[in-house]
């Protein structure tokens, strides 16, 4: 197995489980195990845990980055996306554990590790200009309001998905109360 082979699976098998049970209970030992290497061949790909989730964080916001870019050159309507990006079900299975959305909403709640916050920055600024290039689709294609700040309304679309997990385990009634964020923010989004 060549060096970045190596990288790459060790990149892989410590994503499947920082997604499962996050950075603080996720072990360098297990990402090992799961390979069948030693842990020290782990540290001598990245140095420390935090690296590793770090290379985690970008890997992961390439991969979900190279998906929005896919479905922004596809013929699929910019309303009809942002209503499946925004569907309630869809972002409660991006937070669920095991899924790279985890992966994310863990990595903004680590302070105090400088590669990680990087790495967090660096993943929600590409997010927020995958999302831009989708909604400037829209607006040229007439699909959006025409007054529409694209950059604004994708960060306010990210702050949305962000803070779904919050409203899921706040509001009295999270099934309502998502429902009609989507359907007002489509609204907004759309209105000519």
């Amino acid at each position: 197995m060549t060096a970045e082979e190596r990288r790459e699976t060790i990149l892989a098998a410590a994503t499947e489980l920082f997604a499962e049970v996050g950075y603080l209970r996720g072990k360098t030992s297990a990402v090992a195990r799961k390979i069948g290497v030693s842990e020290p061949v782990v540290f001598q790909n990245f140095g420390t845990k935090a690296a590793l989730f770090a290379a985690v964080v970008d890997r992961a916001a390439d991969h979900i980055c190279r998906m929005v870019e896919r479905v922004t050159d596809a013929d699929i309507p910019v309303s009809v996306l942002l209503k499946m990006m925004l569907d309630p079900e869809h972002l409660q299975h991006v937070h669920s554990a095991g899924s790279v959305g985890a992966i994310f909403a863990d990595a903004s709640t680590i302070h105090n590790e400088p590669e990680i916050e990087a790495a967090t920055r660096r993943a929600v600024q590409q997010f927020a200009a995958a999302i831009t290039g989708l909604l400037d689709r829209g607006l040229a294609g007439g699909e959006l309001r025409a007054d529409l700040d694209t950059e604004a309304a994708a960060w306010w679309l990210l702050s949305m998905v962000a803070s779904q997990r919050f409203r899921q385990t706040t509001a009295a009634d999270p099934r309502a109360v998502e429902a009609r964020l989507t359907e007002g923010t489509l609204a907004f989004l759309t209105e000519r």
